[in-house]
C-alpha cells in the first residue's frame, strides 16, 4: 500500500509540506493523560497570546480554502476547529487513545493530523482533486460526492476518506476500537512549515513508540519523494 499527494497539488501548492505515518499494534487502552496534558500546555500557551485564526499555521489553511473557493469561517481545516473548541472548553472529548494524542499533537502544532485506519483503505490514498464521483461516508452514515475539483484523499475503489483537504475526514475509515493499524498524514503550508512538519511528524512516532511499545514507519513527503509505502 502506499500513500502520495497527485502531481498537481504539488504544483499548485509548492509551499505544502507533508508526512506521513504507519503504525501496527495499536490498542485502545492505552494510557496517553500525560502526553495530552504536555502537548495541550504548549497549545493553552500559544492561545494565551493570541486566537487561533491569527495563527500562521491557520492563517496560511485559510488562505488556501479561500483559493479553492471554500469560506474559511464556514469550513475550517481540522486543527482550527480543534483549537476553536479547545479555546471555548479547555479540553478536547476523549475519542480513543491513538485519536486523542493525534488531536493533542495538532493543538500543540496547529497543524492538521489525521488519523486513518489502514484496514480501510482500499490498496492505496492519494490526496488529488476530486472527480465528483467519489463516495464520501459521514459519521452519521450518510453517503456524499465530493464536489468536482475539491481536494480530497481518495482510494484505489473510489472511496472518500477526507472531504475539503483537511476539513472533515470519514466515518468510514475513523479510528475505532477494533483499528489496529493507522495511516497517520501530517499537512502544512505556513512559512515554516517545512521544518515545523518535521518536528511534528518526529514527535508522533516517537510517542506511537512510547505509548504502544511499537516501531512506527515514517517519512517526509516532497514533490521529488511524493510517495509513502507501507
Amino acid at each position: 500500500m502506499y500513500f502520495q499527494h497527485a502531481k498537481d497539488i504539488w504544483t499548485d501548492y509548492p509551499a505544502l509540506a507533508a508526512g506521513a505515518v504507519f503504525v501496527d499494534g495499536i490498542s485502545p487502552d492505552a494510557p496517553v493523560e500525560q502526553q495530552l496534558v504536555r502537548y495541550g500546555s504548549i497549545a493553552q500557551n500559544r492561545l494565551a497570546v493570541r486566537p487561533e485564526s491569527e495563527l500562521p499555521e491557520i492563517q496560511a489553511w485559510r488562505r488556501t480554502y479561500a483559493r479553492l473557493g471554500l469560506k474559511p469561517t464556514q469550513y475550517r481545516c481540522a486543527a482550527e476547529s480543534l483549537l476553536r473548541r479547545f479555546r471555548k472548553e479547555g479540553a478536547l472529548p476523549r475519542i480513543h487513545p491513538l485519536v486523542d494524542l493525534c488531536n493533542a499533537l495538532s493543538l500543540a502544532y496547529a497543524i492538521p493530523v489525521a488519523a486513518i485506519d489502514a484496514s480501510k483503505v482500499a490498496q492505496w490514498l492519494e490526496v488529488r482533486y476530486a472527480d465528483g464521483d467519489e463516495e464520501y461516508l459521514t459519521f452519521s452514515g450518510e453517503t456524499e460526492h465530493p464536489q468536482a475539483g475539491e481536494v480530497t484523499f481518495v482510494d484505489a475503489v473510489g472511496r472518500s476518506h477526507a472531504r475539503r483537504w483537511t476539513n472533515r475526514q470519514s466515518g468510514y475509515s475513523a479510528v475505532q476500537d477494533t483499528t489496529t493499524t493507522a495511516l497517520i498524514v501530517v499537512e502544512a503550508l505556513h512559512e515554516t512549515a517545512a521544518d515545523d512538519v518535521a518536528a511534528l511528524t518526529a514527535a508522533l512516532a516517537h510517542e506511537l513508540g512510547e505509548v504502544w511499545s511499537v516501531t512506527p514507519k515514517a517519512q517526509l513527503l516532497t514533490d521529488a519523494r511524493p510517495r509513502f509505502e507501507f
